[in-house]
């Protein structure tokens, strides 16, 4: 057991690469810099890591959650695998965009002196390129901050709705014994955090989860695996009912990915989601639970 613990993030996340670089071709998102075969190598090895720890290797902790000590747990850990999600895309960009060699041109008619054109889309711009195929370039900025805020509220309101469903059909199909006695340690020790960590908590997971899984990863492997990795990632919560809302919240963000044609709206309803729940419906569920209280 504690072999195909080991084996099956590796094995999975080695498939998860070359399914994702399959479908990047397909789908004509290649970077111009992917024609030098060490670059793809280079790329695809550290997008394979970045699967591995941040996506399939949850699926080795799957029980264990009792095993984490959490006491010696630092703050700045807590945005270890943001920071990985963060430069893997940076990575990918310099790996596919940057620095690439000139592409040599000849005058108009064959003769005269040979000019050189910027490789690429977007010459030494790449960035805009690379930021337009994440969804970060917009018109109005203000207009789509605006729509992810009625958005946040509103995938609250529907994954509260939808968690709240899920439970009833347990508890009728088992009673209460598939039902969560407790949520997972992390939870409430997040909740007792200081209210300015609990606040970059929600804002890392808001800007960096999204542009990995809704910007880099969504355009490419569609919003079905996107969704899906999404989920992987947050599988530490080791609780179906918490996966019912987290599965529920990255189609949603997806959606709105999608209507959009930019990150925006889901960076700004992620963020709200996680901030409401960190800041106020977990601190306010565990004191209304605390032994004692009235």
């Amino acid at each position: 057991m504690e072999a195909v613990r080991t084996i099956g993030p590796v094995v999975a996340a080695l498939g998860a690469v070359l399914l994702f670089d399959h479908m990047t071709r397909r789908r004509g998102l290649d970077p111009p810099g992917f024609a030098e075969p060490l670059r793809r190598i280079a790329a695809t090895v550290l997008l394979a890591f970045c699967f591995y720890v941040g996506v399939f290797a949850a699926l080795g902790s799957i029980g264990r959650q009792g095993e984490i000590d959490l006491s010696q747990l630092a703050s700045w850990q807590l945005f270890t695998l943001h920071a990985l999600f963060a430069l893997t895309i940076l990575g990918w960009w310099a790996a596919g965009f940057l620095a690439l060699p000139p592409i040599p041109t000849v005058a108009a008619g064959g003769t005269g002196e040979a000019g050189v054109a910027p490789a690429g889309p977007a010459g030494p711009a790449s960035w805009k390129s690379f930021a337009e195929q994440l969804g970060l370039r917009v018109a109005n900025l203000r207009r789509e901050l605006a729509i992810g805020a009625v958005a946040g509220v509103g995938a609250w309101l529907a994954v509260l709705a939808a968690v709240f469903v899920f439970a009833l059909v347990l508890s009728a199909l088992s009673g209460e014994e598939l039902l969560p006695q407790a949520p997972p340690a992390v939870i409430p020790w997040l909740a007792g955090r200081p209210i300015l960590l609990r606040l970059a908590i929600a804002a890392s997971a808001g800007l960096v989860e999204e542009l990995f899984f809704r910007g880099f990863l969504q355009p490419r492997i569609g919003i079905g695996l996107s969704t899906l990795f999404f989920a992987l990632a947050h599988l530490s919560y080791d609780q179906p009912i918490m996966l019912v809302g987290v599965t529920l919240l990255s189609v949603l963000y997806g959606l709105l990915t999608l209507w959009r044609q930019n990150i925006w709206p889901a960076i700004v309803a992620h963020f709200l989601f996680d901030a409401i729940q960190l800041l106020v419906v977990i601190p306010a569920v565990l004191e209304l639970f605390r032994p004692g209280a009235p």
